[in-house]
């Protein structure tokens, strides 16, 4: 199922002109953008409403479609759940642990939000995808674990953002370079987050997206810069998620 056009609230870019015959999904706008390009210095942070759990897959059928979907990805202990915690602004929705691979499957969780100054409120899904790159599981589950995020890409029409994690303490491998290839071939809009931002000293912060982004090549993603420990660099993210996704209006 794909989104139903009668429940999405568009926001198109103003003083454009006249919109185009086709929009894309990148042609919507939602309030965080409007008020960056009339002159905000930075956009501000949605109100997380509601967070709450919605189901754990790790076989057989999702979740039915509903709000539009940003999925998350990393390495294990790339601090996934510390930044998805944040953007759900809550501490503990999903469990911070220091054991690698705790994600064991695909999560779904639900937020609702409104953004200053509005009334509207909107819904969307974030999903939590198994993490990559731990030596300890098996290779059966990790091919386990393949298998389960390309079907989950392939098949979900409410997919509108992938986020690609990457430690600020180390640059991008071959596994990232590779998921990366991988979403563009497949037309998905994906976003490379680099995590952690705080453990690095200032001198150390200025050369760290030229290396992100040399890591993968002559046509390297879009790079964010954050900590969800401290938050800083969410108001780019959270621009960067509402550039890419329609958000339903939340029916209450």
């Amino acid at each position: 199922m794909g989104r139903d056009p009668q429940k999405t609230k568009v926001f198109l870019l103003p003083r454009i002109g006249n919109p185009p015959p086709t929009l894309t999904p990148m042609s919507f706008i939602v309030p965080a953008i409007q008020r960056r390009l009339r002159g905000m210095s930075k956009p501000p942070l949605p109100e997380i409403l509601q967070a709450t759990y919605l189901a754990e897959v790790r076989a057989g059928a999702l979740p039915p479609e509903g709000p539009a979907e940003v999925a998350i990805a990393g390495r294990s202990n790339v601090g996934k759940s510390t930044l998805l915690n944040r953007l759900a602004g809550r501490r503990s929705l999903a469990r911070v642990s220091k054991t690698p691979g705790r994600t064991r499957g695909i999560i779904f969780y639900n937020l609702t939000l409104r953004w200053p100054g509005t009334e509207t409120r909107h819904a969307l899904r974030l999903v939590d995808l198994p993490g990559y790159g731990y030596a300890r599981v098996s290779r059966e589950e990790r091919k386990a674990w393949q298998i389960l995020v390309e079907n989950y890409v392939k098949a979900r029409a409410t997919l509108r953002l992938f986020l690609v994690l990457v430690d600020a303490r180390r640059a991008p491998g071959e596994e990232e370079r590779q998921l990366v290839a991988w979403l563009s071939s497949k037309g998905v809009p994906h976003h490379v987050v680099v995590t952690k931002m705080d453990k690095l000293r200032a001198s150390e912060q200025g050369a760290v997206r030229h290396k992100v982004r040399a890591a993968f090549g002559s046509n390297p993603p879009a790079v964010t810069l954050v900590s969800g420990e401290t938050g800083e660099g969410m108001e780019s993210l959270w621009a960067a998620v509402a550039f890419s996704t329609a958000m339903k209006e939340a029916r209450t």
